[in-house]
Parts: C-alpha cells; sequence; structure tokens
C-alpha cells in the first residue's frame, strides 16, 4: 500500500471525478450534457434527466474587449453519486483520498448508477469490437517507442518522406477526418520557453471551475504518458487512452508509403489530443506548445481563440538559435493574423521581436501584468514559488480573453453578487487554488509508514522529504533555488506539526502567507523539533544542458537565502530517450550491469570546483561495479572541512549507481537516525523527477 503523502496534489473533487467514468465512449449521444450553438460559441443545452449534474449559471457584465476585466462566467454545483461505483482517479495519489473524497448521496443515485454499468458495458462491447488483440497499454507503449526518431535530445535524424513537418501534420489530420474539425475547438495556445505546463494547467482550472467542459495537452510526461491528457481535469483513462491510441494508430499504420512515414512521437501524441478532444466534444482546448513554435507539431491550428507567451530565456538553442531574438522569433511564429495575444513582461531583446511580428499579423498583443496575491482574499497558489504569480497573471488574461470571444454572453448577464468587490470572480480563485502540475515545486514527503511499514515506529525513524522541480534552464534553475530555500525554511516549522505523519493535516488553519507557497503556521499547531536537517541536492541533467551555468546559479542563490546543501548525489536516470514506458513498467532496483557514469563524475567534478574553487582530481574512466561503491551512512554526517578532492576524500559530493538505490540508501539512513531530517532537492531534469515520482508510488 502507498503511504507517500503528496502535498502538492490537492484535488478538488466536488464534480470532477465524475468526468472518468460519466462520460463513457459510445454514450456521448445519449448521455453527456453538451454546449452547443448554431453559431459555434458554447451554449448550454440542459440534459438533467441524466441526473448527472445540477448547473446553475451565474451571469455577469459584458465587455465586448479582450483584457477588460467584466465578463461571464459559469459556476457549476455538481452532485457525485454514492453507491458501490468505482472511480478512476488517475493522476491523483491513492493517498489522501480517503480523507478527502467524499460522495453525497442524491435523488439522482439509483438512476445514475444504471447508467454507469449502462456505460461500461457499451465500453466493453466496443472496446472488445473495434480493438486489436495486442491492445494492451503495455502493447501501447511498445508502439509508442517505435515512433521515437532519436537516440538522444539534439539528434537531427529525418523523418523521411516528401513532405516538410507541418505539411506531413495536415496530411494525418486529413486521414483521420481531423483537418477540418480541429477549426471547431475553441483553443487556448500557449508558447514560452518556462511556465508553459503551470499556465495551461491554471486555464484549465479556471475554465472548468467556470463551467465549461476542458481538454488540456501539455508535456513532457513524468511517470505515464496518460499525464499529457487531461479531460475535465482528470488524466484520460486507460480505457479512452487505448480505444483512440489504436483508432489513429490502424488508420495510419494503412497509409504509410515511402512518400508518409508514420509519425515521430510527439506528432502522434499531438494528434491523439486533437482527436481525444474533438471525439469528447470538449468546450476549450489548451493546447501547449511542445518545442518553439513556428515549426512545432501543434501550429497547425489555424484560428485559436487566443495565444499566448510565457517567459522566454536560453533553452533548445541547438534548435531554436543562439540569441534571445532568434528564440523570440520561434515562439511568435504562434501568432495568427488579427487573433488576441497576452505575454508577460520580456527581455527588450524578446519583446521587440514578439512586437514586430505582432504588428505584421496586425495581432493586439497585450502583457499579462502578475497576480498580486495580496489582492484576493488571502488565498495562495496551488503551484509554489514566486514565479508562479507571473503565470497565473498570463492565465488569468487569457481566460478572460477567451471567456469574452467565446462565450455566450446573451446568456450570462446577470452579475455574480459574490464577485462584488473582489477583483476576481469565485471560479477564477478556486481554479488558481485547485490547478496541478507534477513535478514544478512539488513536495512529497515519505513517511514513517512507508520507512517502516508500521505506525508503531514513526517516532523512531527520521524525516525523507523530497522537493522535486524539473527545472533546466538558467532561469528556471534560479527560480527553483528560490522557492526551494523558502520551502525548505518553512518546512522546518511544517514538520513540527502536531498532526500524525500518517494524515493529511489540514493547510487552511491558522497560517499565514509570505510570498506564494511559503506558510507560517500558528503557535497552537508547533511543537518543538529537535531533529537536524540536512539539505542533500540529487542531480542530474541531460548532456545538451551547461552544468557550469546550472549548479552555481543554484548554489549561489540558496547560499544568498542562508540554505547551503550539506552534500550533492548525482545520479543517472532511469528513463531513456529511447522507450515509452507506463507507471506499472518494471523497475530494475539494483545497478544495472552496463552503465556509463562519465557523466555524473563530469557534474561531480564542476560541483567540487564550486565549493573548494579549484578543479576535483577524478578519473574521468571511473566506474562503480559493485553495491560496494555506495557511501556509507556516516557520509552524511561527514565535515566538509575533511574534503580533500586531490586526495579523492569526498566529503561534499558523491557518484551514485543507481537511482533506485539512491531512495533505498536515503530512507536507510533516516530509518537508522531518529533525529535526522533529510530535505532533498531532486532538480535538474524533468526526466530524473518522474523517475523520483515513479520510485516514490512503489
Amino acid at each position: 500500500m502507498n503511504h507517500v503523502r503528496f502535498l502538492h496534489y490537492q484535488p478538488y473533487l466536488y464534480g470532477e471525478a465524475v468526468g472518468a467514468t460519466e462520460r463513457g465512449i459510445g454514450a456521448d449521444k445519449t448521455h453527456n450534457k453538451r454546449w452547443r450553438s448554431k453559431l459555434g460559441k458554447p451554449s448550454f443545452q440542459d440534459n438533467a434527466s441524466r441526473g448527472w449534474h445540477s448547473l446553475m449559471l451565474v451571469h455577469t457584465e459584458v465587455y465586448p474587449k479582450c483584457g477588460i476585466f467584466g465578463f461571464s462566467h459559469f459556476r457549476r454545483e455538481s452532485h457525485l453519486l454514492s453507491g458501490k461505483a468505482t472511480w478512476n482517479l488517475s493522476g491523483f495519489p491513492a493517498s489522501g483520498l480517503s480523507q478527502n473524497f467524499r460522495v453525497p448521496r442524491s435523488r439522482y443515485t439509483k438512476m445514475s448508477l444504471q447508467v454507469i454499468e449502462k456505460m461500461e458495458n457499451e465500453l466493453a462491447f466496443k472496446g472488445n469490437q473495434d480493438l486489436p488483440l495486442s491492445s494492451s497499454y503495455e502493447a501501447a507503449m511498445e508502439a509508442l517507442s517505435s515512433l521515437i526518431t532519436r537516440q538522444k535530445r539534439g539528434d537531427r535524424t529525418p523523418v523521411g518522406g516528401k513532405f516538410g513537418k507541418l505539411e506531413r501534420m495536415s496530411v494525418y489530420l486529413r486521414i483521420l477526418g481531423l483537418e477540418e474539425k480541429i477549426a471547431g475547438l475553441k483553443i487556448i495556445h500557449v508558447a514560452g520557453t518556462k511556465g508553459k505546463g503551470s499556465t495551461c494547467a491554471f486555464c484549465e482550472a479556471i475554465l472548468r471551475e467556470c463551467g465549461f467542459r476542458t481538454g488540456l495537452f501539455t508535456s513532457p510526461h513524468l511517470i505515464d504518458v496518460r499525464e499529457r491528457f487531461r479531460l475535465d481535469g482528470l488524466d484520460v483513462s486507460e480505457d479512452k487512452f487505448l480505444l483512440y491510441f489504436w483508432d489513429c494508430w490502424s488508420q495510419l499504420k494503412e497509409n504509410v508509403s515511402e512518400d508518409l512515414p508514420m509519425p515521430p512521437l510527439f506528432q502522434f501524441l499531438t494528434i491523439l489530443a486533437f482527436k481525444m478532444f474533438i471525439s469528447e466534444q470538449v468546450d476549450v482546448a489548451i493546447i501547449e506548445v511542445g518545442l518553439g513554435g513556428k515549426n512545432d507539431s501543434t501550429n497547425v491550428i489555424r484560428e485559436p481563440v487566443v495565444c499566448g507567451i510565457t517567459p522566454l530565456g536560453m533553452d533548445h538553442t541547438e534548435t531554436l538559435g543562439d540569441t534571445l531574438g532568434q528564440i523570440a522569433s520561434h515562439k511568435a511564429g504562434i501568432f495568427k493574423p488579427q487573433i488576441p495575444a497576452f505575454t508577460v513582461p520580456q527581455l527588450s531583446e524578446a519583446m521587440n521581436v514578439l512586437e514586430e511580428t505582432a504588428g505584421g499579423l496586425m495581432v493586439p498583443l497585450q502583457v499579462a501584468v502578475p497576480l498580486d496575491i495580496q489582492r484576493w482574499g488571502g488565498e495562495t497558489l496551488s503551484l509554489s514559488g514566486d514565479h508562479q504569480l507571473v503565470n497565473a497573471g498570463l492565465a488569468v488574461s487569457l481566460c478572460k480573453c477567451w471567456l469574452q470571444r467565446a462565450g455566450n454572453w446573451e446568456k450570462l448577464l446577470k452579475k455574480d453578487e459574490e464577485a462584488a468587490g473582489s477583483e476576481l470572480p469565485p471560479a477564477f480563485v478556486r481554479g488558481l487554488s485547485t490547478a496541478r502540475l507534477s513535478g514544478r515545486a512539488q513536495i512529497v514527503h515519505d513517511t514513517p509508514l512507508m520507512l517502516s511499514g508500521s505506525a508503531e515506529t514513526s517516532e523512531n525513524s527520521g524525516e525523507l522529504t523530497f522537493y522535486l522541480d524539473g527545472a533546466h534552464s538558467p532561469e528556471s534553475m534560479e527560480a527553483c533555488a528560490k522557492w526551494f530555500s523558502g520551502a525548505a525554511k518553512a518546512s522546518k516549522t511544517l514538520s513540527s506539526l502536531s498532526s500524525p505523519p500518517s494524515t493529511s493535516f489540514n493547510v487552511h488553519n491558522n497560517k499565514s502567507f509570505c510570498g506564494n507557497g511559503c506558510v507560517n503556521y500558528g503557535k497552537d499547531h508547533v511543537k518543538s523539533s529537535n531533529k537536524m536537517s540536512k539539505q542533500i541536492l540529487l542531480f542530474n541533467c541531460m548532456d545538451v544542458r551547461d552544468p557550469q551555468i546550472l549548479l552555481p546559479r543554484l548554489v549561489n542563490i540558496c547560499g544568498s537565502s542562508g540554505t547551503h546543501f550539506s552534500k550533492a548525489l548525482f545520479v543517472p536516470s532511469m528513463s531513456t530517450y529511447n522507450k515509452v514506458t507506463s507507471g506499472t513498467s518494471v523497475i530494475t532496483s539494483g545497478i544495472p550491469t552496463t552503465r556509463d557514469l562519465s557523466w555524473q563524475y563530469t557534474l561531480q567534478r564542476i560541483w567540487e570546483k564550486i565549493i573548494h574553487g579549484k578543479d576535483a582530481s577524478l578519473d574521468k574512466s571511473s566506474k562503480t561495479d559493485s553495491v560496494d561503491s555506495l557511501p556509507p551512512h556516516k557520509f552524511l554526517y561527514e565535515d566538509v572541512s575533511h574534503c580533500s578532492p586531490a586526495d579523492r576524500n569526498f566529503t561534499c559530493s558523491a557518484v551514485m549507481p543507481s537511482l533506485p538505490l539512491t531512495i533505498k540508501w536515503l530512507r536507510d539512513c533516516v530509518k537508522e537516525n531518529p533525529s535526522l531530517r533529510l530535505q532533498v532537492l531532486v532538480t535538474g531534469s524533468l526526466h530524473l523527477v518522474g523517475d523520483v515520482l515513479k520510485l516514490l508510488r512503489r
């Protein structure tokens, strides 16, 4: 049983839990509520006889232009079902559901459960009828893996065929009958260097709280490929994924030729997202650009409702160019003639390019103001870090504009009394405070229950907390360092709360906020703690990154805030660039028989130079061949003053042979020392973050 406590996840389950089961494939025409209009704009068509939801429309004042506050929105009051139905809550951790997930009774219970049973039967029949015999989830992962054309990032292996990238994308869409249907999607298209995923997550949560059926496509995934596709805030179910996957796969496979090969991985996943969102008849599709913008596979979108550009910086320079202006030019490639666009405050080199591109296309480009956390009722964003205030501000502007351009204004004229005197309506506040995105400023407590298997030993074990952030660019590493410094200090109080370690405490009581995600708790909830805190860095990055920029920036910013790493552990990731795995894929717990740790030794050498101010004497060809290469537990307590790289006596850092063994080693360290509190920052790579999350959930 999984006892890991995921503080970052706080599912908002007032009606969204129904989504995974409610809208079964094959039941769209008879069972789903829909937003329809002859003009193509969302409007409410009541289907209350289903008994699924009671939906209340709330009207507000209307202003026609984007960027001017005053707009309509929906507030949905949902009634969940009681009974013995099985809820597929993929994407949420198992722990915490029993405490937070309640299913109130309603007068629709009996009928609704009958509907569920009917839909499940329909789905099973459709699955047996349409899916190939090899339609297991792992078979789908193998099929996806065959679409990977590059062995590592930076490779430019040609796809082949006679078509260019976007032309080929259009051909695939025509084969599937999707090209014209994409025009019917009401899309928010978002590009940028950092903050794309967070901005998209905020947009999805806001518009879902406004009552719209949402589709969200982001990348990359951390544990399971289904994370890339969300319907109504939930990762797409395995059944739906397989149905849409094999449908697209078989049709494209039938049309493969010398001129038209199968699409590469990201292109196929983008096609799959369009297929899902069109078939599921979402009211709004939030699409995150994969790489760049101008030549990205998502840029077959011809007429989005609104576009967004998040903060720009130096990343993917091998593809996008080595100047900020060149990168901005690629990002601005998603602008469409006369379609409104928003960005955030940018450096002048980037902003000049964005404005020039917008001017040439007659795009009304506006700069979104970062959200002022003090001006909306004392709540905090669900995604931690002050940098998220910028992403949230952009998301608010994008959603306002989407509502103004795609909303059905005639039906939404009554002012929302709850929003009177407030800068943001309640639905926006709920969305901003419940949006979720794994691996970005995420805190995971590895509880004593997991460490020992028994609650009785909770007082006899130390504390192990993982701080996960997939920062991999200089700008994102700076934001990560600021977040970790604040969160690590705050957790000294947090970890001393009187609540039992195995339960989720209520973070809404007796607290105050200083910045976004830094919590101060009332004295009544704090008891003295004599634990010894140590900050540990668990790091890896791809070899196309520059660790000589990333690591010094991390150390310097953390140090300026009074946070110093006791040790740094450099470890290879488990995931490989040429294979797609699922959350249930087999993990080898031992040391790989074939491995090359030369990159990890390079990282250690850079680290030692940062700490000691001179090059460490390391053998670049060093390999670890046995479990004996793991450092002894006393390594955690060794004084850094005894570190002597010239004599190969390292007390500041270590190269670890494998990630599973590293996690076990950290757990063993806190098990044997009840007074130890380890705060482990996992960063440098989203692949590393995903691998750690996968191990912690096992």
